[in-house]
């Protein structure tokens, strides 16, 4: 839903299922902008933000998860994300985090 979202916008996107995948995936690209979901089946994204923010000063990072807590989120935000978003989310919530995030 989220490719799908974001390639309505015309942006051009990459997506990767693991950590791993994103790993091997930053070598090539240098994205401005990284939906990042926490489950992955490598680890949790929450744990690999520190690691994308040093490679990646510049980009921003969304953090995506079910596990829509206040203590999810604060770990998260610790961690260095820029936004946060839980599921389910909307076509609009999407858009406005990175209308919010590109902007700036």
């Amino acid at each position: 839903m989220l490719s799908s979202i974001l390639k309505q916008k015309s942006f051009s996107i990459t997506s990767v299922h693991s950590i791993l995948s994103a790993n091997n995936c930053l070598f090539d690209q240098v994205p401005a902008l990284i939906f990042l979901d926490n489950n992955l089946p490598d680890g949790k994204g929450v744990d690999f933000i520190p690691d994308l923010k040093k490679k990646l000063p510049e980009a921003k990072i969304v953090m995506i998860t079910a596990y829509d807590t206040p203590t999810d989120k604060r770990l998260a935000i610790d961690n260095g994300a820029d936004e946060f978003i839980g599921k389910p989310f909307t076509r609009q919530t999407i858009l406005s985090v990175v209308d919010k995030l590109l902007a700036g």
